[in-house]
């Protein structure tokens, strides 16, 4: 009897895999794709709230207990007035007691161009203070169906005043 259910269990998943070309999706592509990310707290049309703190957030040196929630602009160059391709969406939670460092979770979501309509949905860890930080991608939607990579982050401009930001992103993205 035990061995009926194994085997149950082993037909079942064998005939679970995706296979892309009964999809009807063709051959893997990857593609390079840079852009820079406005990050705006403050600023007359903020495009980055605080949705929630910890009652400890204040006092601590990393903003732990901080959450998030941002409609990023997303453009061709560093300024905000460069060509608009896309906006980030979704979250950021400051995510140590020992530095500067955040869980990210954002779909980015393309609006203009070969990817019009398209998003990448990226996840992980951000440790701010470093140079490059890497995040995976972790699925998409049209033209990034099954998606699979990373991104690589560096800060291009950080006001410490306000904590606006402009962030280089270079998106290596698998898909079909």
């Amino acid at each position: 009897m035990r061995g009926t259910g194994i085997a149950a269990l082993l037909l079942v998943f064998s005939s679970m895999p995706i296979c892309q070309a009964e999809l009807g999706l063709g051959e893997p592509k990857v593609s390079y794709i840079d852009f820079y990310l406005h990050d705006l707290l403050v600023a007359n049309k903020p495009t980055a709230v605080t949705v929630a703190k910890a009652n400890t957030t204040n006092a601590s040196p990393t903003v732990f207990g901080e959450v998030v929630v941002a409609d990023d602009p997303l453009t061709e160059g560093p300024e905000l007035t460069s060509k608009w391709i896309g906006k980030a969406q979704g979250l950021y939670a400051f995510s140590s007691q020992s530095e500067f460092s955040l869980f990210m979770a954002l779909n980015l979501a393309f609006t203009d161009g070969e990817f019009n309509g398209s998003i990448v949905t990226v996840i992980g860890r951000n440790p701010v203070q470093e140079k490059v930080r890497e995040l995976s991608v972790v699925g998409g939607t049209g033209a990034f169906r099954l998606a699979s990579g990373y991104v690589l982050i560096q800060t291009y401009f950080l006001d410490t005043t306000t904590p606006n930001a402009v962030l280089h992103y270079n998106l290596t993205v698998i898909h079909y």
